[in-house]
């Protein structure tokens, strides 16, 4: 039996939440090398231009869609899930600066707790404003004009 979305996005960003504090324990989330702190604070810019165009409605535990329309401008014009991509970004900017086995392991956790929410939430969102599909077929999800 498939698990719902909006039951599929929560436990992503659950996961996502317990393996971001692992790496904070870790002392391994905040990047060590000028490089990934450069790229943790660009992931950090993207995230509140993300959140500022999107607006008040901007966080749903569930991912639920919100009344508002579909949002295409700002960051949203290159990358679907521009808040996950950011979250990633830093993720993945720690835990490169801080090699290790189990790093990396545990990076592997929001990345595939974020992936999850992703898809939930384009199911989830497709259902309620038809556009979605077009929208998504021109606009990358986490990488723009890669990924």
């Amino acid at each position: 039996m498939a698990m719902n979305p909006a039951t599929a996005s929560i436990l992503g960003l659950t996961v996502s939440f317990f393996a971001l504090a692992a790496l904070v324990l870790r002392q391994a989330l905040i990047a060590a090398a000028p490089a990934g702190i450069l790229v943790q604070v660009l992931a950090l810019s993207i995230m509140v231009w993300a959140r500022f165009t999107f607006g008040r409605r901007s966080f749903n535990a569930s991912a639920a869609p919100t009344a508002g329309g579909l949002v295409t401008n700002g960051p949203y014009k290159y990358l679907r899930h521009p808040i996950y991509a950011a979250a990633l970004y830093l993720t993945w900017a720690g835990v490169l600066t801080h090699p290790s086995f189990l790093n990396f392991l545990i990076g592997l956790v929001p990345t595939a707790g974020l992936a999850v929410r992703m898809l939930a939430e384009e199911r989830l969102v497709a259902a309620e404003y038809p556009g979605y599909a077009a929208y998504a077929a021109r606009t990358k999800r986490v990488i723009p004009f890669l990924l």
